[in-house]
């Protein structure tokens, strides 16, 4: 199984990014999918989740109304649109994937967003 983020960089404030993760080896109805981030000196934290296609989604209160997650079943992909990005955005975005019924979970490798003008 592997997770392999893409679509991070350089941004200025205002503008927007969307990040991909490419998904390989998973069952995808039988896992949640999130999207974590990591700022310098700070712990990780859940930016949004999402259980299937069309489902319920959950976002921290610090993105909401300005990033979606999305998943498509047929590409194997998890996406995350941010538009109105901050400073306060930077960080490295990693993709997530836990078993619904296993618990295991699953890191991708990162991608860096830097939001700065």
């Amino acid at each position: 199984v592997q997770l392999v983020e893409s679509g991070g960089g350089l941004v200025q404030p205002g503008g927007s990014l969307r990040l991909s993760c490419a998904t390989s080896g998973f069952t995808f109805s039988n896992h949640v999918w999130s999207w974590y981030r990591q700022a310098p000196g700070k712990e990780r934290e859940l930016v949004a989740t999402i259980t299937r296609a069309g489902g319920s989604t959950d976002y921290a209160d610090s993105v909401k109304g300005r990033f979606t997650i999305s998943i498509d079943n047929a590409k194997n992909m998890v996406y995350l649109q941010m538009n109105s990005l901050k400073p306060e955005d930077t960080a490295v975005y990693y993709c997530y994937a836990r078993g619904r019924f296993s618990g295991m979970q699953y890191w991708g490798q990162g991608t860096q967003v830097t939001v700065s003008s």
